[in-house]
């Protein structure tokens, strides 16, 4: 099974040319093998991913067209799967029953994937590492000395190993795009709200209860290819139960289906953070190369959002949101938590915004830029570093997300794909930014782009043996 995409196997499963069980057991072995190293899998549930395939090889048989029947998978740790724990990394939280699926969950089994296990993450989804007290350190598949990336990186490690075609997880501050960055995968970061968070919740949370999406975060899908987000996503997006009452969704196709008929506007450098040389060169080879295609390529539009005030009014909200629980605190040396006045006049700021990038999108279909500045940085135990060096750049450690800050603030899709190996063999991935809800543009340039100058690569895996 290794390394096949699922739609592939979803099509083999199809055809009788295996059975649900015999991909199934293959994915045990592979799990069981080796992710001793890299401890990616760390929730499993392979009695009842045992029962599901054996349903799964039934309806196969009777000609059920499922998308993913019999397809295996895993999702983050910090969604809600019925009789396994979550924990968000937090111990003395494993013994709290859950009772009911994700909202995202159960869409991925109702088209019939097999959920397999839950993977690692950080403690609260807070760090670059994904490392925590119940689980302990995830390791990068590429590089064993390496951060995966969090929050969803023990997903993205899981599928640059070769142990699963698809992965579920979750993005508020990059949390998919440097993770699939730093394992050379896919990942698509959703138009906000698209993708339904009900039951991605902290343990003991009341997850069972409609609300509004959780502001800046998106559920998304991991994957090996384009085609795999694509699947993924139209599974998954659409109105939870309480607000499918009054509408449905019907996402557009991508805007070409042809890579040389796109408008690609170029972003290399951040007024608040330095990017990688090796990044760098990877969007101005990938920019070169398209241009030769016959694609528009620019380098600057008056519709682009103010990148300092984005990161500026993105951290305001974000600092809203991880504070809405804590206890009030004196604002005025600037050191508490934002009012809701701040929260008001960030909002409004983000709002001008989006209205801009809707400007833009009509000159341009994506914007092409770095997902993170740098490559996957060495693990650094249980404390944060104050900054990461990278070719001879020191990148402040908090800094890391501003690239994300693009599309998460105003809820844009992002859609981030591998773009080569930098000089020590480390993946390099970039980002395609794209309007409001035209998710599939995204994806659909992506696949182009694999197309034409390659895709997911596999690593190197020294550690096997």
């Amino acid at each position: 099974m290794e390394y096949r995409t699922a739609t592939d196997l979803a099509a083999d499963l199809r055809a009788r040319r295996m059975s649900a069980e015999e991909l199934l057991d293959q994915t045990i072995e592979t799990i069981e093998a080796m992710d001793g190293a890299i401890n990616a899998v760390v929730v499993r549930d392979f009695d009842r991913a045992r029962e599901a395939a054996r349903a799964a090889d039934a309806g196969l048989a009777a000609g059920d067209p499922r998308p993913l029947l019999g397809v295996p998978m895993t999702v983050k740790e910090a969604f809600n799967v019925a009789g396994l724990p979550t924990t968000w990394g937090l111990p003395g939280t494993e013994a709290i029953p859950i009772y009911e699926d994700a909202v995202i969950v159960g869409r991925l089994k109702a088209a019939g994937a097999i959920i397999v296990g839950k993977t690692n993450i950080p403690a609260l989804l807070a760090d670059w590492q994904s490392a925590n007290p119940v689980y302990g350190v995830t390791r990068n598949p590429w590089d064993l000395s390496r951060t995966p990336g969090g929050s969803s990186g023990g997903g993205a490690a899981a599928l640059a190993a070769g142990f699963v075609p698809l992965e579920y997880g979750s993005d508020m501050a990059s949390s998919l795009r440097a993770p699939a960055h730093f394992c050379g995968i896919y990942a698509h970061k959703p138009t906000h709200g698209l993708t339904p968070s009900r039951g991605f919740a902290p343990p003991g949370a009341p997850a069972a209860c409609p609300a509004p999406e959780i502001d800046l975060a998106v559920v998304g899908p991991m994957a090996r290819s384009a085609e795999d987000l694509d699947l993924a996503l139209q599974i998954t997006a659409g109105p939870d139960a309480h607000q499918a009452t009054a509408y449905r969704l019907q996402l557009p196709p991508p805007r070409h289906a042809a890579l040389k008929e796109y408008r690609v506007l170029v972003l290399d450098q951040h007024p608040l953070v330095p990017t990688s040389d090796s990044i760098r060169a990877a969007i101005a080879e990938r920019a070169t190369r398209l241009e030769a295609l016959g694609c528009r390529i620019g380098r600057s539009s008056p519709h682009l959002p103010d990148l300092v005030q984005t990161a500026d009014t993105f951290v305001e909200l974000l600092m809203a949101q991880l504070s809405a629980d804590e206890p009030d605190t004196d604002a005025a040396d600037g050191e508490g938590s934002p009012s809701h006045r701040d929260w008001i006049a960030a909002d409004r700021l983000r709002t001008a915004f989006a209205q801009q990038w809707r400007e833009l999108f009509r000159d341009w279909d994506v914007v092409l830029c770095p997902s993170m500045p740098t490559q996957a940085p060495r693990l650094n135990g249980a404390s944060s570093p104050d900054a990461i060096e990278a070719e001879g750049v020191f990148v402040p450690y908090q800094a890391q997300p501003l690239w994300g800050t693009l599309a998460t603030l105003t809820g844009n899709p992002a859609t981030a794909f591998p773009a080569g190996l930098d000089a020590m063999g480390l993946p390099i991935g970039l980002q395609a930014v794209g309007p409001y809800l035209e998710d599939r543009t995204t994806i659909g340039f992506a696949g182009l782009m694999a197309r034409e100058f390659g895709g997911f690569v596999v690593p190197p895996f020294p550690w096997r043996g």
